[in-house]
């Protein structure tokens, strides 16, 4: 094997696929991104074997072939590389020949047979949609779901590809995030995949802002198809608690606020709550809703936002960070906030198809 190829093309491909590599893994062969050089292309995957990464990039290709190098030592040498091209060649004994004006590095690597390889998708239900709309869509979810590994079905976001529309949905049991998107496709072709979240924080990463995206489905996998990249991933196995039931009905107030002020405030006001006390305080009162907190042995901060209400006063305690994790996700100037009493969850809402239910904290 043998290419030329620009550093900053190359970083750039090493750049999508390494962080999929663990560094800790006990197989040496899966600390290696397979280099796979032809038709004028340089094809670079990785995998975790949960997760399979493959990313194409311009390349002069002199000699096709392929090889595995360790993926940090790679991207450190290329990255240190002075000039702006470098010139690869694989000998005997997968030992690869990297120069780049006058540095010349020796590296040896392993062989490709030895790299499992990316699972075929020959059969599969298959959706096209927006890279962006769908990016969009994760961010505004991902962060809710759970990370306790006792209940794993919850360690992702379930895409319900059901009633001519995607439903995004993550939920950890004290909060739940949902998107709804408009698609086209056949009945037959409904379905509900659970994504892990490494797989979901990956397509965020990678995902454009524009383009067509393809996503193949079987019961075990799921690959996401777009530009010059391939993410294949598992599924997670189980049944999806029924979400809806957990969404209340209505809520005795609807009460408009500036994302951003509310956001900044609860920012704030978290600085003066400890890992025993993490809680803030909403109350809402005429035309005023005041954030704050207090604990015995650090203090009380207190903020004060203009909103347009007239009905009786209510307070009700969140989770800072649950409560700035949709804030922050959002990009509406103004979100809704749903509210009943101190003891039932609140409901976020904005001009968007978003709804955030958080359970709230017992104000003591």
């Amino acid at each position: 094997m043998k290419f030329k190829i620009k550093k900053d093309v190359l970083i750039d491909g090493l750049q999508k696929v390494q962080s999929i590599v663990n560094p800790r893994t006990t197989l040496p062969i899966l600390s290696n991104i397979l280099f796979r050089a032809e038709n004028d292309r340089l094809w670079l995957s990785a995998t975790d074997l949960e997760v399979s990464v493959r990313a194409s990039v311009e390349a002069e290709v002199l000699k096709e072939g392929a090889v595995t190098l360790h993926a940090r030592r790679a991207f450190s040498i290329f990255r240190e590389l002075s000039g702006p091209d470098i010139e690869v060649e694989v000998g005997d004994h997968e030992t690869a020949n990297i120069q780049c004006g006058s540095s010349f590095y020796k590296m040896i690597g392993l062989s490709e047979d030895d790299f499992p390889p990316l699972p075929a998708f020959d059969e599969g239900t298959s959706y096209s949609l927006d890279q962006g709309i769908f990016k969009t869509t994760l961010q505004k979810t991902a962060y809710a779901a759970s990370t306790d590994e006792t209940r794993q079905v919850l360690n992702g976001v379930l895409l319900s590809f059901r009633n001519e529309r995607l439903t995004a949905v993550a939920t950890d049991g004290r909060r739940l995030a949902l998107v709804e998107q408009e698609m086209e496709f056949q009945e037959e072709e409904e379905m509900d995949l659970v994504v892990p979240s490494k797989t979901v924080n990956e397509l965020i990463r990678t995902l454009g802002d524009s383009g067509p995206l393809k996503i193949i489905a079987t019961n075990k996998q799921v690959a996401f198809d777009f530009g010059e990249m391939l993410v294949v991933s598992r599924l997670i196995e189980g049944q999806y608690p029924n979400f809806r039931q957990v969404i209340p009905a209505s809520s005795e107030q609807r009460v408009a606020v500036e994302r951003e002020a509310l956001m900044m405030a609860v920012r704030r006001v978290a600085l003066m709550t400890t890992d025993q006390s993490r809680s803030v305080r909403l109350h809402f009162s005429r035309n005023k809703l005041e954030v704050s907190t207090e604990t015995v042995e650090v203090g009380e901060a207190h903020e004060s936002i203009a909103i347009k209400y007239e009905e009786d006063d209510i307070s009700v305690a969140f989770n800072p960070e649950f409560l700035i994790d949709p804030l922050r996700a959002l990009e509406s100037d103004e979100i809704f906030m749903e509210i009943t009493d101190e003891l039932s969850p609140g409901v976020i809402k904005a001009d968007v198809p978003f709804l955030y239910v958080l359970m709230p904290m017992r104000i003591s």
